[in-house]
């Protein structure tokens, strides 16, 4: 007899800044039983090795790719959050025909403007001067929002901290680098779930639904009672939204 395969398309999971790949638990844990979930550590971030000065988007892409060649995963369902999501859009732009759907969570596609740039790249300067401590502390009630659980907050201020510092300046540099993707969203052929935590203030509903407007095939969710992390936040419920979502791609 033939093996047995997995009759469900992998889903692929990119983190956000400053994270690791921890910050996917709960969609890991409830998507894994029934179909191949990578989740990999952003080079610079978790376990990945420290990087150069600068990463390019495009280095961070191509990284995904030899990642799935490798596992021998060919076509998949890509989800990014905030980075992760612009990753995501490099990642559409570079290999389109491997995207079966594409999951973009509290992101938006613009590049910088000078003065975000400038700002970014000064973050950037800083977290390598002080390290992540004060940095953390202070984005912590932007990152999930003030009511958020406890125990929420302490994972995510535990991914901030334990990031290395080099490995953060140089995604913010490239994040201050990156091209524009608002005129690749209008040419995705493939369906698209766009999901904002309703409290989101880096990247707010406004944005989400400016995306939503121009995927040709999407559908726009917005999760009360979160903020910029709603997977984790309320991570029922965007696992409900992300499961109808695989359900409706494959």
């Amino acid at each position: 007899m033939p093996p047995l395969t997995n009759p469900y398309i992998p889903l692929v999971l990119i983190h956000g800044h400053p994270f690791d790949h921890t910050m996917w638990t709960p969609q890991i844990e409830a998507f894994s039983p029934a179909r191949r979930v990578l989740a990999p550590d952003l080079r610079g971030y978790g376990r990945s090795p420290s990087t150069p000065a600068v990463t390019r988007f495009s280095d961070f892409a191509a990284d995904l790719e030899a990642l799935l060649d490798e596992a021998g995963v060919e076509t998949f369902v890509l989800a990014g959050l905030s980075m992760g999501g612009q990753i995501a859009m490099e990642c559409y732009g570079r290999f389109p025909g491997r995207v079966r759907g594409l999951v973009l969570a509290d992101t938006f596609p613009a590049a910088d403007t000078p003065e975000a740039a400038r700002t970014r790249n000064t973050t950037a300067d800083r977290l390598l001067r002080e390290g992540m401590g004060g940095y953390a502390d202070e984005v912590l009630e932007r990152m999930v929002a003030p009511y958020a659980d406890p125990e929420v907050k302490a994972h995510v201020h535990r991914m901030m901290t334990t990031t290395d510092p080099t490995g953060a300046a140089a995604a913010l540099r490239a994040r201050a680098q990156r091209p524009d993707y608002r005129d690749l969203l209008t040419r995705v052929s493939v369906p698209a779930l766009v999901v904002v935590g309703a409290d989101d203030t880096y990247t707010p509903v406004a944005d989400a639904e400016a995306m939503h407007a121009v995927l040709p095939d999407s559908t726009l969710r917005v999760i009360e009672g979160a903020a910029h992390l709603p997977n984790l936040e309320r991570p029922e419920e965007f696992n409900g939204i992300l499961g109808e979502f695989l359900a409706h791609v494959g």
